[in-house]
């Protein structure tokens, strides 16, 4: 075992280097993993370009990264349920199991979670992590490290498509085809509607949103998104939506397109933190907003459906870069969002 491991920490606001630190020791519970992938995720970016998400603000040197996926090297006392080789997908957040949220089962809630990449705590674009074992899920054979780290944005899609009562015979649309978008289009896929639109306005990622399973795609900035979805659905409007890229705009259009009584969920933030509706229309629309933060009790789902055939994530990467190259992979997501729908982190041990 390796007493030194190499981390990639933020210096500052586009600033990335590599470091050496000892590799962790796993404490009673835990297991060491030696991390193969970790994805880049949105969050991740707007640390690296803002240094700051809200009220959650880096402190140098921070280490980002939450999507992660390797093999169980070693084990902390009292771990049961994985043993050395296993291979785990790690679910990054880490509850009190105390609070009202967490005994009533929304433990995405809890106000006290220890969450990967989520200032003061640090992430895991690094060689090693310590993780509790419960939160570590166990990859079948069929599902690579490389799909494992995705697993974390799928969970996403699953709970946007759960808040939202996803079921076979509904017509749904998702804004946004950013790599949350994919997800919760494949996962709305895999709960059983067979009719998903994708709307964008770059049609590059509209083009990635046909490869992994689309039924139809517009671009609103060259379609008139009102008309294309009464063709679409034979006037009928739409009974899900999913809004994943945090717009006004978009917000306003999934309630103008929604048939009545239909459920609209919200994934994206604001930039600006607040939106400016048609309230009048929601109301005589009698419509629904779920809102999605994290996810809860997924991990097993999302594992079981990719394994089964029916998300297809290998596809969702686009770039793979090696952490010894974390500078330009994290520059590239920040300057090349056309191209780079998804850009994921190979770990070198």
């Amino acid at each position: 075992m390796k007493e030194s491991m190499s981390v990639a920490v933020m210096n500052g606001i586009g600033k990335m280097e590599l470091v050496v630190r000892p590799v962790p020791v796993p404490a009673n519970g835990e297991v060491l993993v030696k991390i193969d992938y970790v994805g880049i995720c949105g969050s991740d970016i707007h640390y690296y370009e803002n240094g700051c998400i809200g009220n959650y603000i880096v402190k140098p040197p921070f280490v980002l990264g939450h999507e992660a996926a390797g093999e169980v090297v070693a084990l902390g006392n009292g771990v049961t349920n994985l043993k050395i080789g296993d291979r785990v997908a790690l679910e990054p957040g880490r509850t009190c199991g105390r609070c009202r949220y967490c005994r009533e089962g929304q433990y995405n809630l809890c106000q006290d979670v220890v969450f990967f990449a989520t200032p003061p705590v640090d992430g895991v674009f690094q060689e090693y992590a310590t993780h509790p074992a419960e939160l570590c899920f166990r990859l079948p054979e069929n599902v690579s490290n490389l799909e494992g780290a995705l697993i974390e944005p799928l969970a996403v899609g699953f709970h946007a498509a759960n808040q939202g009562g996803a079921h076979a015979g509904q017509k749904a649309v998702v804004f946004g085809s950013g790599c949350i978008g994919l997800v919760c289009m494949m996962a709305l896929k895999a709960e059983g509607i067979s009719e998903v639109i994708v709307v964008d306005v770059i049609q590059k990622r509209l083009e990635k949103a046909l490869e992994l399973g689309a039924t139809a795609v517009i671009n609103s900035s060259t379609e008139n998104l009102v008309e294309r979805i009464n063709e679409l659905t034979g006037g009928e409007g739409i009974d899900l939506s999913i809004e994943t890229a945090g717009m006004e705009v978009t917000t306003r259009q999934a309630i103008e397109i929604a048939r009545k009584g239909a459920t609209i969920v919200l994934v994206g933030y604001s930039k600006r933190g607040e939106l400016t509706l048609p309230v009048s229309l929601f109301i005589d629309k009698e419509l629904t907003f779920k809102s999605v933060f994290r996810y809860r009790h997924i991990y097993p789902m999302a594992i079981e459906a990719v394994a089964n055939g029916r998300v297809n994530l290998k596809d969702l990467a686009t770039h793979v870069f090696d952490l010894d190259n974390i500078q330009e992979a994290m520059d590239r997501s920040v300057s090349d969002k056309a191209d780079i729908v998804k850009a994921v982190v190979r770990i070198k041990a």
